[in-house]
């Protein structure tokens, strides 16, 4: 039983893992072609120009000058926070299914 608990906890600390780190990747990239496509509207085009290159400027400083870094530094971070709130959930589901 004790096997299977911890096959489970490292599956589910996997997958966490896995979706804290595709989920800002897909963020950014949503905006970005969001941005890219309003471009192509004459109304929108300054302000898009505006919104992409803020976003460049944001991946920047946390890429320490290269903005694909900065994605990664990002879901990175994503990842090991995703991974830290799985570990709490399961301490506290084990907590709370020793006290029933």
């Amino acid at each position: 039983m004790a096997m299977n608990m911890l096959t489970n906890f490292f599956r589910s600390l996997l997958l966490a893992m896995i979706f804290s780190f595709v989920t800002p990747m897909f963020f950014v990239g949503g905006l970005w072609v969001v941005a890219s496509l309003m471009v192509h509207l004459p109304i929108m085009a300054g302000i898009s120009n505006l919104v992409m290159d803020r976003i460049i400027e944001f991946l920047v400083i946390f890429g320490s000058g290269a903005p694909l870094q900065g994605v990664f530094v990002i879901s990175l971070t994503c990842s090991f926070v995703g991974a830290l709130f799985d570990t709490y959930a399961f301490y506290r589901y084990q907590i709370l299914r020793l006290d029933s």
